[in-house]
């Protein structure tokens, strides 16, 4: 004779999906936002840094407190045999401390890595009506095959590309990526100014917008040069002057970022 099964317990993934799932509006992306948080990387990372900070704390503190106990010791207000375990335990708690140390460090080493290596945050792209719209598509598309190229070759196994060039145009590559956002926010504002204005008063604005595009286009085609670059080096990682080519392509996007964002000041 068989009993009927009770209902499946849900998972916590499930019981979140739910609820965002019933959840409308604000509401929602508020959820979905600290669901989004809760479950990044970096998040993980600095929680597991606190913890360890915490238990830390705690061995500082037992080794304070044994450290006293053997100063009084010595002053022969305690015996000898409390001083001696007070020793015992200063080394084991010391031992802890050391590893909880060299935890912590692989921590913040996890995250230098994973700030180098995680894939850029997406942003809202502009409205379709925005100028902006096209250079920030293309901007987008250049990001993920970017961070494809670097990944790659940054594996010893498959390029001999040195480390420091991919390092230098990662990061050169979020400088410019934020530097070129920079200019599409501003680009944005002045059409929203330009669309409020009364039709008199329009022609500077008309211009200001057809100028930000222009810088636009130049800066999303300057990252396409360090794509491209990353792709050449990639094609022919054991040929020298691919690697030069990188460093280029990464010192031209760097001047690049720069005038950009001397520009948007």
């Amino acid at each position: 004779m068989s009993y009927p099964m009770g209902p499946r317990k849900k998972t916590p993934g499930e019981i979140a999906q739910i609820v965002t799932g019933q959840l409308q509006g604000p509401v929602a992306d508020q959820v979905r936002r600290r669901l989004e948080n809760w479950n990044n990387p970096v998040a993980k990372l600095d929680r597991r840094h606190r913890r360890a900070g915490r238990v830390m704390t705690v061995w500082f503190s037992v080794l304070a407190v044994l450290a006293v106990i053997g100063l009084f010791t010595f002053l022969g207000v305690f015996p000898v045999g409390v001083g001696v375990g007070a020793a015992v335990g200063g080394a084991v708690f010391g031992v802890l401390a050391i590893r909880t140390g060299g935890k912590m460090r692989e921590i913040r080493a996890a995250k230098q890595q994973l700030a180098l290596t995680a894939p850029p945050v997406r942003v809202p792209l502009p409205a379709r009506t925005s100028a902006a719209r096209q250079p920030m598509e293309r901007l987008d598309e250049a990001e993920a095959t970017l961070g494809e190229l670097l990944r790659q070759l940054d594996s010893p196994s498959l390029t001999s590309v040195p480390t420091e060039s991919v390092d230098q145009a990662r990061a050169t590559s979020l400088e410019a990526a934020a530097a070129i956002r920079s200019v599409s926010a501003q680009l944005q504002a002045v059409e929203r100014a330009r669309d409020m204005a009364p039709p008199l008063n329009r022609g500077p604005l008309v211009e200001g917008v057809r100028r930000l595009r222009e810088q636009l286009d130049e800066g999303v085609d300057g990252y396409c040069v360090l794509v491209g670059a990353a792709g050449n080096a990639l094609a022919a990682s054991t040929a020298v002057d691919q690697r030069h080519a990188l460093n280029d392509a990464t010192d031209h996007l760097a001047g690049l970022a720069s005038a950009l964002r001397d520009l948007s000041r």
